[in-house]
């Protein structure tokens, strides 16, 4: 190798070490989480980081289905509690296909908003026996026992936290392990 060569090289190195030392500390300030085999970004949207997660496809396409995209791409701040794919295959079967037809746009954005309450809750907030307005109008109520969080809904069905505070640009997402249900 010449010395032109090696002279090079050397500084093609020193710049990419360069790049790395002052990219670090941005991307080391952005703590992600992994939710559905996907990271969560705090500078991205609610609907930015869910497209991702494969353990979330279904509500996914059930936030589309109701028209809700804008909305949880909006300022917010929003806490969603998140029902998971599987979380969806506990309802009877044909539920889910039943809700996203257009003529269930009203109980499934009932359903959907039901999971959003305004505002920036993070897990620590979530206080056994606290009772949370949400979007759609009604309730959830927070249990704290056996070292979890559970949230219940109007029906007095619970859902346990599997994952809290993934936090997003416009709120933070808590995922959930039940579909939530409004009392009506």
């Amino acid at each position: 190798m010449s010395k032109h060569t090696a002279l090079l090289a050397a500084a093609a190195f020193s710049a990419l070490a360069l790049t790395a030392t002052v990219l670090a500390p941005v991307r080391a300030e952005e703590k992600t989480v992994m939710v559905g085999g996907a990271a969560m970004f705090p500078s991205r949207n609610i609907i930015q980081n869910a497209v991702n997660s494969r353990d979330h496809t279904t509500l996914v396409a059930a936030v589309k289905a109701a028209g809700l995209v804008g909305t949880l791409e909006g300022k917010g701040p929003f806490t969603v509690f998140a029902p998971t794919n599987m979380a969806f295959g506990k309802l009877p079967a044909g539920t889910v296909e039943t809700l996203v037809k257009p003529e269930n746009k009203g109980t499934l954005t009932k359903i959907l908003t039901y999971h959003v309450v305004p505002g920036k809750y993070e897990a620590f907030s979530l206080a056994d026996g606290k009772k949370l307005r949400t979007v759609e109008g009604e309730e959830l109520t927070v249990k704290k026992q056996d070292g979890k969080v559970w949230i219940g809904d109007a029906k007095g069905n619970w859902s346990t936290v599997t994952i809290s505070n993934v936090n997003q640009s416009n709120g933070v997402i808590h995922v959930v392990d039940t579909v939530l249900m409004p009392a009506s």
